[in-house]
């Protein structure tokens, strides 16, 4: 199954709508449709409140809530009709009537069981008799227990958090069990998760408010409902639009990207078991944090699903651009009333975080198709103490998470990515901006990792394949902060131009971009290192795409580049530490960016104490780079007059360098690195280098000696020993050494 085709019906939205532009989009009726709400009291506000105490006092006396439930004695679709009039009433009484509101919320949830295999005794009669037209009304009238009250206290909304849990539960409950749930019910119970998490999440972030409170428990359920729905009532076009168009207005969310993160790599491994036999390998998040993805989605609902999922929240890389994740209407209404740009508004200030763990997921599912185990995103420890749980204490689901601290090892950590979205969302969810120090430090709080020694599975997909689904998003976040797309030859692909148009982005390497590379830099440095496991998994005669490849080493030369500081940013590390065997592979046109590996190699090999503001394993690092750099050895000794092309640009009318022009550096690099060196392997490993880097130069000496003394003794006139034979012959007999300098490292 070639997964890689779902691309090619995903336009962007530019372009047409994408794969839901031929149908309507149900967001008006979502945002606006009210008949449903509002009961008929509220025409009479004097009088409705006494009404509607008293009647669901009665009510809920009946329920068994205080005493043993009894046969309800409404008996008529009328009686039904008129009390569910006032239930809706009371659902939207202010919230310092708790006990009315709480009543409400316990008669309706009572009468959802209708939608059970087993209703309780105490349903009405009427509702036994048409359960779906009922639980319709039912479920459009609890909206208003979602609707968020002005003024009131942190108690109180804490009070009406509780109950819009209980309403929660117990809909996740019919959707679970019922079989007697009809498509219009199913429509309708999808459009109510779409308008509870729209009326919640939708406007910017303010701390403590029910929004704020109940944000991944609504986003939780909706995700779970809607892949209920998936197995057995698939939804429609329409609803599957809409639910892109409105999540990405919660995008300012970081529960949204955390969950969006959990499903896709939930489904992931489902779809994995469609397309692979069961001895794939599972990935490690799997194991223990795992979103429960019903068992009866048939194969061709879990591909579905999947790539649907995959693109609800739009392309990831937006998250690095507030400008565009603060276009929505709630962010608009801000910016009426405030002289503050939406942009700058203090909610938006969680987008460095947003964009790490959304493309930390994409990185996930990319190792997931490779078989590999992923590294784990790591707080520090003092930001165990800033959590906040969103459900109450007592009812928080029992998929909990917890965040690793940062002297476990980065492979091993269970679900960090997802308690990393919840903390710091918690964390920075204020009314008040948060200091500017705090958030462009964000880089610095993850423990970076390398996953070396780790083998692709024999089953992975192509390189293509893979580059196909993610690569568009890994290549853009590859390249936040690089002023890439300030240059017009350099738009982001599908809208009219391939970004391999590279001749003339020789400008964009001197835009100082700096601001807003620091604040995305470990988003920018995870989808670096997601790129380099695909482009390293590269089988043998596996053919990849010259515009993946050009894509690829504009984005490698980037991030390889040492700022006007000299320091040792995260990018950099991310690639040393993830393409050890970079230069070991058949990669097309890999020899433009040894100049720029080689230069980074300088600045992290003969500093004993690089100033490296993120947390990383130094002789890990160290490590990756000896891995480079014994690589590179061999190219000078064996293929010295190969010249080196620019990537962008060129030297006009100067000479190309040549592989043998470097020679004198990798050796003084060498022998600089051995001099500073402290850990045991790395040093066996220099050591080792430099005893292939003298038996090599020795032996080509001595090649390039008893050819002369041949050529100058047994060559017939017309032949030299600069003639196209002579240089095959030693160029072949040189070649054959390459192999000994990884002997010898293995030894």
């Amino acid at each position: 199954m070639n997964l890689g085709i779902f691309n090619r019906v995903n336009l962007k939205e530019g372009e047409g709508g994408g794969m839901y532009s031929e149908w309507a989009s149900l967001a008006s009726i979502v945002r606006h449709e009210t008949s449903d709400k509002e009961s008929v009291l509220t025409k009479f506000p004097d009088s409705g409140k006494d009404v509607a105490m008293s009647i669901v006092k009665e009510l809920a006396s009946n329920i068994g809530l205080t005493q043993a439930p009894a046969p309800s004695n409404l008996a008529t679709d009328r009686d039904v009709l008129w009390c569910m009039e006032v239930i809706c009433y009371g659902l939207s009484l202010p919230l310092n009537e708790h006990d009315a509101i709480r009543d409400c919320v316990h008669i309706y949830c009572d009468w959802l069981t209708v939608l059970h295999p087993v209703p309780n005794v105490s349903v009405p009669k009427p509702l036994i008799d048409d359960p779906n037209l009922y639980a319709r009304k039912m479920i459009g009238h609890l909206h208003n227990l979602f609707i968020p009250r002005k003024g009131e206290g942190a108690d109180t909304i804490r009070r009406q958090a509780v109950l819009c849990h209980r309403v929660l539960r117990t809909l996740q409950q019919a959707a679970q069990c019922s079989t007697v749930m009809s498509h219009e019910t199913w429509e309708a119970l999808l459009v109510f998760m779409l308008a509870i998490n729209e009326t919640l999440l939708a406007a910017p972030t303010i701390k403590d408010d029910v929004g704020d409170q109940l944000c991944e428990r609504v986003l939780s359920v909706l995700f779970e409902v809607w892949l209920v729905a998936c197995g057995k009532c698939f939804p429609s076009p329409p609803l599957w639009k809409t639910l892109r168009e409105m999540a990405i207005t919660w995008r300012h969310r970081g529960a949204l990207i955390s969950t969006w993160s959990r499903v896709c790599l939930a489904l992931t491994h489902k779809l994995l078991g469609v397309m692979y036999p069961p001895t794939f390998p599972k990935h490690q998040y799997y194991d223990s944090d795992h979103w429960n993805v019903p068992n009866d989605l048939t194969d061709e609902t879990i591909v579905q699903s999947w790539f649907r999922f995959l693109h609800t929240i739009g392309s990831p890389v937006d998250l690095s651009r507030p400008q565009i994740i603060s276009q929505t209407p709630k962010f608009l209404q801000y910016a009426m009333v405030s002289d503050t740009d939406p942009s700058s508004h203090p909610s938006l200030h969680i987008l460095p975080l947003n964009f790490l763990v959304a493309i930390k997921g994409i990185s996930n599912l990319v190792d997931a198709f490779l078989g590999v185990m992923s590294e784990a995103l790591v707080l520090p420890e003092e930001e165990h103490k800033k959590e906040i749980p969103t459900p109450p204490p007592h009812r928080r689901p029992a998929k909990s998470f917890s965040v690793s601290s940062v002297s476990q090892k980065g492979g091993m950590s269970k679900s960090a990515l997802i308690s990393l979205g919840r903390t710091m969302s918690s964390s920075t969810t204020s009314s008040a901006a948060p200091s500017v120090s705090s958030m462009t430090s964000i880089s610095g709080s993850w423990e970076v990792s390398s996953a070396s020694g780790q083998q692709p599975t024999l089953l992975r997909p192509k390189c293509n394949s893979l580059l196909h689904l993610f690569g568009e998003w890994l290549f853009e976040a590859a390249q936040v902060g690089t002023g890439l797309y300030h240059n017009p030859n350099l738009i982001r692909e599908g809208s009219g131009r391939r970004s391999g148009s590279l001749g003339s982005a020789q400008d964009s390497l001197d835009l100082d971009t700096n601001s807003v590379a620091n604040r995305y830099q470990a988003g920018r440095a995870t989808a670096l290192a997601s790129l380099c496991r695909i482009f390293c998994s590269k089988k043998t005669g596996e053919q990849i795409l010259p515009v993946y490849y050009a894509r690829f080493y504009l984005v490698l030369m980037h991030g390889l580049k040492i700022n006007e500081k000299r320091e040792v940013e995260e990018p950099l590390i991310s690639i040393l530490m993830h393409c050890a065997d970079i230069l070991r592979l058949d990669l097309d046109g890999i020899q433009i960016m040894v100049p720029h590996i080689l230069e980074a190699l300088e600045r992290v090999l003969p500093e004993k104490d690089l100033n490296i503001k993120i947390n990383v394993n130094m002789s890990e690092l160290r490590r990756a780079s000896i891995h480079v750099l014994l690589s590179l050895l061999p190219l000078p000794l064996h293929f010295p007059n190969l010249t080196i092309k620019e990537l962008i640009g060129g030297h006009g009318d100067k000479p190309l360098p040549t592989l043998g022009q470097l020679k004198t550096r990798i050796t003084n690099l060498l022998i600089n690195a051995l001099q500073v060196e402290s850990d045991p392997h790395n040093t066996h490993m220099l050591l080792g280098g430099l005893l292939v880097l003298v038996q090599e130069t020795a032996g080509i000496e001595q090649q390039s000696q008893d050819k002369n003394s041949i050529q100058n003794s047994s060559y017939p006139s017309g032949h030299s020993a600069s003639s196209p034979d002579s240089k095959q012959f030693v160029c072949e007999g040189n070649v054959s050494r390459v192999p000994q300098i990884d002997l010898i490292v293995e030894r």
